[in-house]
């Protein structure tokens, strides 16, 4: 299941999603699109909405960010 909307992989940690949930920087090492990457993706959840009437309408970045508070209270981190 996806949020209904537009998210690119790059613009994920552009954003820095992870980096500022967890209020540091990550080393990165971007390199060319390796086979079988997507440089896009957009969820269609019309069938969701319609067969069961729920539509996702948390943003990455919204749920990256209680992710990391999930795992680090889980984790005692």
């Amino acid at each position: 299941m996806g949020y209904a909307g537009f998210t690119s992989f790059y613009e994920l940690f552009r954003i820095g999603a992870i980096e500022k949930a967890l209020g540091i920087e990550a080393k990165k090492n971007y390199m060319p699109l390796q086979d079988g990457d997507v440089p896009a993706t957009f969820a269609n959840v019309e069938d969701l909405e319609r067969d069961v009437g729920y539509k996702p309408d948390t943003p990455v970045e919204a749920g990256v960010a209680r992710f990391v508070d999930w795992y680090r209270t889980y984790y005692q981190v």
